[in-house]
């Protein structure tokens, strides 16, 4: 009996640092980036402040002068689109897992489907369009191929919200009564359609001016409460600019001073139980204003990029150091795998190689 339970505890024993001995391999199986090289694979008079990777053959980007374009990983197809006689302005790209949908700022707004075979775009029907003072949406995302959510500022005393359930094809804006009152000043920023995060049905919404908050939903929307952040805030361009989320648990959000881009006082924080509660990240330190942020994949959420006007600056251990790697300015960037990622910026869409 004695002989049985030491050799059950001996393996045990083995058990366990064979698991440790894993997580430790997964750990370092990707490659901390040292630096990288910046690809233009379009060069055009055009502000590129969204982009959605799809796979290697389906790279979604928005911009001014109504020009929504996709890359297959050899060549562009390009639309450009206009509202009575009007060219839109598009800083808000998504895809459901069959089509892309671009979403306008400012008043009206307009949120077009649009339909690709590989090599071209093929269609674009407008889907939903409002009218109304104050209106300006920011982000738009998809929790799986039938639900949906786009984000913007707040109208009567509220974030402007709307949901399709039906994989895009209506949209419904949620009523004030069920969501949680905005502050005056309180918006957001549509500045690399960052302002807003879903992953495993969940929601998250950052916004900035005079108060720089998060707000959650765990119900795809039905449902929110909000977290207060420790990120500068007070000011019409202050606040959280961009966010991510690794999981349910761990999320970033990174913003600061439009205004003065050097200010990196308290403009990134790091919170481990879902929002909840918030750790600002190197206070005084590593880069000013970012407009996007992004966990590096693989990287078991210690690793992050932050891009913005000033550049690219990276992080392998959560944003205690960081080391800026490119001096391009890039407004958003989204990951294709642990080394590649595309980005957009002023006059051109970026492949970028990192190493």
């Amino acid at each position: 009996m004695h002989c049985a339970m030491k050799r059950n505890q001996m393996t045990l024993r083995l058990l366990m640092m064979l698991f440790l001995g894993l997580i430790y391999w997964g750990c370092e199986s990707v490659k901390p980036i040292q630096g990288v090289e910046v690809i233009p694979l379009l060069e055009k008079d055009l502000s590129i402040r969204a982009i959605e990777v799809v796979n290697k053959d389906q790279i979604w980007f928005a911009a001014n002068k109504g020009t929504v374009g996709v890359y297959n990983g050899k060549e562009f197809s390009q639309i450009v689109l206009h509202h009575k006689d009007r060219l839109l302005h598009f800083r808000a790209i998504a895809h459901n897992g069959v089509d892309a949908f671009a979403l306008t700022i400012d008043n009206p707004a307009l949120l077009y489907r649009l339909t690709f075979d590989g090599n071209q775009i093929t269609s674009a029907k407008l889907v939903y369009q409002e009218h109304g003072d104050g209106v300006f949406y920011d982000a738009i995302g998809f929790w799986n191929e039938e639900e949906g959510i786009a984000v913007g500022d707040p109208t009567d005393g509220c974030l402007s919200l709307i949901v399709t359930r039906d994989g895009g094809d209506n949209w419904t804006k949620l009523d004030c009564d069920e969501l949680p009152q905005t502050h005056e000043g309180e918006a957001l920023f549509a500045a690399s359609n960052g302002s807003m995060s879903l992953k495993q049905g969940m929601t998250y919404i950052a916004t900035g001016g005079t108060k720089a908050r998060v707000f959650e939903s765990e119900d795809k929307g039905r449902t929110w409460q909000v977290h207060q952040t420790p990120l500068m805030q007070g000011q019409s361009m202050r606040g959280i600019f961009s966010m991510d989320q690794h999981n349910r648990d761990e999320l970033v959000i990174y913003g600061g001073d439009w205004s003065n881009q050097d200010n990196n006082s308290n403009n990134k924080a790091y919170s481990n139980d879902g929002g909840m509660t918030w750790q600002l990240i190197s206070p005084g330190q590593g880069p000013g204003y970012r407009s996007s942020v992004r966990f590096i994949p693989g990287s078991q959420a210690r690793g992050l990029i932050a891009a913005g006007s000033r550049g690219l600056s990276v992080s392998h251990n959560q944003g205690d150091k960081w080391t800026q790697i490119s001096d391009t300015a890039i407004y958003t960037l989204r990951f294709l795998n642990d080394t590649v990622a595309y980005a957009g910026g002023p006059g051109y869409f970026l492949r970028l190689n990192f190493y």
